[in-house]
């Protein structure tokens, strides 16, 4: 075969191979064996292993016979296999721009053989153009070759940046999915303790209901004793007041047995004076019910028209003989300084009342503890007052006890916030009283106090 051959001119066993057709098919075919290798073509992997063997068998042949007329023509089959076969094969698609840059040379080289075998004559007047299409072809393959090289470098570093970006949205893809469960998780355990603090807001909020209707019921106690005391006196003025006219009306009828019209006529006075007395006092102790009765009931929080000078001079005893007849040796001084000029409000009367009561009786309290402290020379006393300004009415509630302390004076009308010993107090007297001034009525409350002097609540409801 007369490919482009190399003659060894030394006496070794290589003296005269085919270099230039082994160097070819062994580019080849190592570049096939890579290809199949890597994409699992077990069959095609074993049948170029083959070639390379027989390729290595036919240097072998050369280079111990000398018969390279003969060997040619297994080169060229050779060749010619290398290059067809992979071509029609879906397999090895992505090297055909390989392949094709050998198929120049191989089919010059079998040109070249052919046309040495038939015509020896035509041959060596051709030659030359033999030798130069063959020069050509190398250069082809060698051009073909190095910008495949090139794109194949282009193509690695593009399929090298598409893996770190596949490698980075998986990973991304990864910590989403690790995100998404962890938010799952947070967002499920957000969920529990929303519904866990939901449940507990609903049960301090019945709690605080329960606690503020015993708070209310226990001022409501200790009205008891003062509303007794207060409607015994005029139920003692009707009882008096009775006797006397059942007194009066025998002796008119005794007056008037005597034919005695005038004196008769007198006693009828004395009997409807009696009368007018009577009927005061039973609807003083008529009013005193119904007071009671409307501090028993649940606010309506309906607002209507009060006067809240009476509102308040009537509370003021309501708590006073409700401690008096509580503790027997209790006694205070109370004093009041109504604003006559204030006239009607309006009001939820039960609630202000509540609040008055709430502040009076921690004010009788105050002026109690501090008089077992300081014995006979303190005068305990309590006052209230109304005024009326441009802005707003003040009810202001004084007591001569000992004060507030500064540190714990912003902490007063916090709920549960009691200075009385265990089981005399709820902690929610004043806690609901600033909620009905602040938030029910739209005013404000606020305290002054001195420590050791006393102090003084005063309530402002806008007119």
């Amino acid at each position: 075969m007369a490919l482009i051959s190399i003659e060894l001119e030394s006496k070794s066993i290589f003296m005269d191979i085919s270099l230039a057709p082994f160097v070819v098919s062994l580019i080849i075919s190592d570049r096939l064996r890579k290809h199949a290798k890597a994409n699992s073509l077990p069959e095609q992997e074993k049948q170029l292993k083959y070639g390379l063997y027989f390729s290595l068998s036919l240097v072998a042949i050369e280079a111990i016979f000398s018969i390279l007329y003969i060997t040619r023509w297994f080169w060229a089959l050779y060749l010619l296999a290398l290059v067809v076969i992979p071509l029609k094969q879906n397999e090895f698609r992505a090297l055909r721009m390989f392949i094709v840059a050998f198929v120049p040379f191989v089919v010059v080289s079998v040109l070249n053989d052919l046309t040495e075998a038939i015509s020896s004559e035509f041959f060596k007047s051709t030659e030359t153009y033999f030798k130069n299409a063959s020069t050509l072809t190398f250069i082809w393959m060698i051009a073909i070759l190095f910008s495949q090289n090139r794109q194949s470098k282009a193509a690695e570093k593009e399929r090298i940046k598409r893996q770190k970006e596949d490698e980075i949205n998986r990973a991304i893809a990864i910590r989403k999915v690790e995100l998404e469960e962890l938010v799952a998780e947070r967002t499920a355990e957000l969920t529990q303790q929303k519904e866990e603090l939901e449940q507990a807001i609903t049960e301090l909020r019945a709690t605080q209901s329960q606690l503020i209707q015993s708070e209310k019921m226990a001022s409501l106690g200790e009205l008891t004793a003062g509303i007794a005391h207060e409607i015994q006196n005029p139920l003692n003025f009707v009882n008096n007041f009775s006797e006397v006219s059942k007194e009066l009306l025998d002796e008119m009828q005794a007056e008037m047995d005597k034919g005695n019209t005038a004196d008769a006529k007198q006693i009828v006075a004395d009997i409807k004076q009696n009368l007018e007395k009577i009927s005061h006092h039973g609807k003083r102790a008529d009013s005193i019910v119904k007071g009671m009765l409307l501090h028993s009931r649940a606010s309506s929080g309906q607002k209507e028209l009060t006067d809240i000078n009476a509102l308040a001079d009537e509370y003021l005893r309501l708590a006073y003989h409700g401690l008096r007849a509580k503790d027997k040796t209790f006694n205070a001084k109370f004093e009041t300084d109504f604003d006559e000029s204030i006239g009607k409000i309006s009001l939820v009367p039960q609630d202000i009342g509540r609040v008055i009561l709430n502040i009076l009786n921690n004010a009788f309290y105050a002026v109690t503890e501090k008089k077992k402290l300081s014995g006979n020379e303190y005068a305990p006393t309590v006052s209230i007052s109304t005024k009326k300004t441009d802005a707003d009415i003040q009810i202001r509630i004084a007591d001569n006890g000992n004060g507030i302390p500064e540190k714990i004076i912003d902490k007063i009308f916090q709920p549960f916030f009691t200075t009385k010993p265990a089981g005399q107090g709820t902690g929610l007297g004043l806690s609901m009283c600033y909620e009905i001034i602040n938030q029910e009525h739209g005013g404000s409350m606020l305290v002054e106090s001195s420590e050791g002097e006393g102090s003084a609540f005063i309530i402002h409801l806008p007119t």
